[in-house]
């Protein structure tokens, strides 16, 4: 296991960073010891002093390296929420892309086993499961899924399938050739034609509680003239199929 980076924080800036990097700053360089740990702090040449902070998962989507649009926190919430994956499970995943969900269910003990098709996306994503401290229980593949149902349909059944591919309803066609009993599905999708397919695909496979979620969400604003929704931002993100295996 790579020893995770820690956020040092100084009043609005922070940075992300490994122990023993050194990084230039306008407030002076910093040099984070080897041994650095959540709480302590850190001064740069120039005397500012930034506070040590251990990683959160809101940290992870602001600072690890992007390599498309990363999954949302509140879609990662609801993914998190109705699969249930904790400590001990086994999770397969694919449409790895960033590596935000990937880490998160790490993080939360899971082990995963997530597919990426793009090589240099994977090796990003690599890099940011050890930025994350989970690159022991996150193992990151290069390659199609779909070209590997039959041999993990072989072998040990996983607790929760976990899916962000265009290709998703193929795959959920086999599900429970993947799970064990009672194992948790989750398809997320931007687009209702994709998110229909795998819904049908999945009561096909004999999937109960099969349910559909369109993820929508605004910031509120509040003010001397009164409060209401932001007329800014993105509300709606995209759409969430969630079923139990047979």
């Amino acid at each position: 296991m790579t020893d995770a980076a820690y956020l040092l924080v100084h009043e609005d800036r922070e940075y992300l960073l490994e122990p023993g990097e050194e990084f230039g700053t306008d407030l002076g360089v910093l040099e984070v010891p080897e041994d650095v740990a959540a709480g302590d702090e850190v001064e740069t040449h120039l005397g500012t002093v930034f506070e040590v902070r251990a990683l959160r998962g809101p940290d992870l989507f602001n600072h690890l390296e992007r390599t498309g649009a990363p999954m949302m926190p509140r879609d990662v919430g609801l993914v998190m929420g109705h699969t249930g994956a904790s400590g001990g499970d086994r999770v397969l995943d694919a449409g790895t892309g960033t590596g935000i969900l990937a880490a998160y269910l790490g993080r939360a003990g899971a082990d995963v086993t997530t597919y990426e098709v793009d090589a240099d996306f994977a090796e990003v994503a690599r890099d940011n499961m050890a930025t994350a401290g989970v690159d022991d229980r996150v193992e990151v593949r290069t390659g199609d899924l779909t070209e590997k149902l039959d041999a993990l349909a072989e072998g040990e059944p996983f607790d929760a399938l976990t899916l962000d591919t265009g290709d998703a309803p193929a795959v959920v066609e086999r599900a429970d050739e993947l799970l064990a009993p009672g194992g948790r599905l989750a398809v997320y999708s931007p687009f209702v034609e994709g998110t229909r397919e795998a819904a049908l695909a999945a009561r096909e496979a004999g999937f109960t509680g099969v349910e559909t979620l369109e993820t929508i969400q605004r910031e509120m604003d509040f003010s001397d003239r009164g409060s209401r929704p932001s007329t800014a931002g993105v509300g709606h993100t995209g759409y969430l199929v969630f079923g139990r295996a047979p």
